[in-house]
């Protein structure tokens, strides 16, 4: 049962931060498992459970270790998340739910990171044929939320006939909506499972429709 990160929580990712190598982190694995990597899975499993039935989807929690073909010079992460997805997803192209912890603090919410060209293709066209469907969903994820989403546009306007859909049209990547957590009271509470899963509830709708547009292209 999730009791909380700590302050140690914080301290040994500043210390994985200032020295990144075997010899540090096998003298404070210890303090990795107690007061990093066990309370993670155990705030995903927690969160998870508290958003509900999700069918086809899955908790994915991270390690610390780096894969070393991709980062040689660095064996450790210096943060730790887990994410809720498709089962069987590459979380950057499909919609995420995650949650991150880092040494300044924490964030978490909503990602659709790099989505591919046929899924911004099918998102266009189901705007077109239902206009009211798509923002009718994230305006009321981020009301009941509290987040913002915020894409990366084109820099060359896309046209469309509708107003009221273009500036959807303009999406190209990095759909992110994100609270940050600043180590504190919040994130030291065995109350943040609920805070979290309050948070991202919301935006399940709007990982659903994301969802079948992606299935559908494949």
């Amino acid at each position: 049962m999730f009791q909380g990160f700590s302050p140690e929580t914080v301290d040994f990712l500043w210390g994985i931060r200032m020295n990144n190598n075997r010899a540090w982190f096998e003298a404070n694995k210890q303090a990795y498992n107690q007061f990093l990597y066990n309370p993670m899975k155990e705030l995903g499993a927690a969160v998870y459970g508290a958003l509900g039935d999700l069918p086809e989807t899955e908790l994915k929690v991270s390690r610390i270790y780096r894969d070393a073909r991709m980062h040689p010079p660095v064996p450790y992460k210096e943060s730790l998340w887990f994410c809720v997805r498709r089962a069987g997803a590459y979380w950057a192209q499909n919609p995420t739910l995650y949650f991150e912890i880092r040494p300044e603090g924490a964030s978490f919410g909503f990602s659709l990171w790099e989505p591919g060209t046929e899924t911004m293709e099918a998102f266009r066209r189901s705007l077109m044929a239902r206009p009211e469907d798509f923002p009718s969903l994230l305006e009321e994820a981020q009301a009941r939320s509290g987040l913002t989403l915020v894409p990366e546009c084109y820099k060359r306007p896309r046209p469309c006939d509708n107003p009221a859909i273009g500036p959807y049209f303009q999406w190209r990547r990095h759909l992110d909506a994100t609270r940050e957590l600043f180590p504190g009271e919040e994130l030291f509470s065995p109350e943040l499972p609920e805070l979290v899963a309050g948070t991202l509830r919301p935006w399940l709708p709007v990982c659903r429709y994301l969802d079948r547009l992606i299935t559908a292209a494949l």
